[in-house]
């Protein structure tokens, strides 16, 4: 059964922003560097090639932390994965704030063994003790087909679409396709688009 976009998401979707907030359907394309050693390894555009965000990142650090920044290179959102955490757990911070108290969201995968992409999203507003989800995220990454519902419903406030081209394959970039649809934050979609990306790298490398 095909999952249904949802209609209208409430006005406080907003969750990293009310300017994320569109009232019409967005498509974003994100352009990864697929061998970058240098930070910026993510920009994000609209269909006019207008960028909208892009992600700095430490590659040789502890642990991973991405920054997600502005056009204008003011820092969103801080990204980092939690050390020894069973479920790859990966908390998101505002601006680039790593404080318990300027905690914005938590994913983590719903099960330690996965053959495709299943994460739990968890908001700082949550109070259910993680026993319920706000959002959740399934499908593969490895073929950008995942998607992105609200809480434990069918209703998709985002997908992602793959969009190779021999182009982009030669010149080392991995390019795909994010519909978010209307009063979604689509700075928080992108966010856990980077989030999924780290997950993946992780299991990359273990295998």
């Amino acid at each position: 059964m095909m999952s249904q976009p949802v209609s209208q998401m409430p006005q406080s979707a907003a969750i990293i922003g009310p300017q994320y907030c569109v009232p019409q359907v967005l498509d974003l394309a994100i352009v990864r560097k697929v061998m970058s050693l240098t930070d910026g390894s993510f920009v994000v555009t609209d269909v006019n090639d207008n960028i909208l965000f892009k992600v700095k990142g430490r590659l040789f650090s502890i642990h991973d932390r991405r920054v997600l920044i502005d056009a204008a290179g003011n820092p969103l959102v801080t990204l980092t994965e939690k050390i020894m955490s069973a479920h790859d757990r990966w908390q998101a911070f505002r601006g680039e704030s790593t404080d318990p108290k300027d905690l914005i969201f938590t994913v983590k995968r719903s099960s330690m063994i996965q053959l495709k992409t299943k994460l739990h999203v968890f908001l700082s507003t949550n109070t259910t003790n993680e026993h319920v989800c706000d959002f959740r995220i399934e499908g593969s990454w490895f073929e950008r087909s995942c998607v992105v519902y609200a809480g434990e419903s069918n209703n998709v406030v985002a997908q992602m679409h793959k969009k190779h081209s021999v182009q982009s394959v030669l010149l080392g970039k991995d390019k795909f396709m994010v519909t978010v649809y209307p009063n979604v934050d689509y700075a928080f979609v992108t966010a856990l688009i980077v989030i999924l990306d780290g997950i993946n790298k992780e299991d990359q490398g273990q295998g």
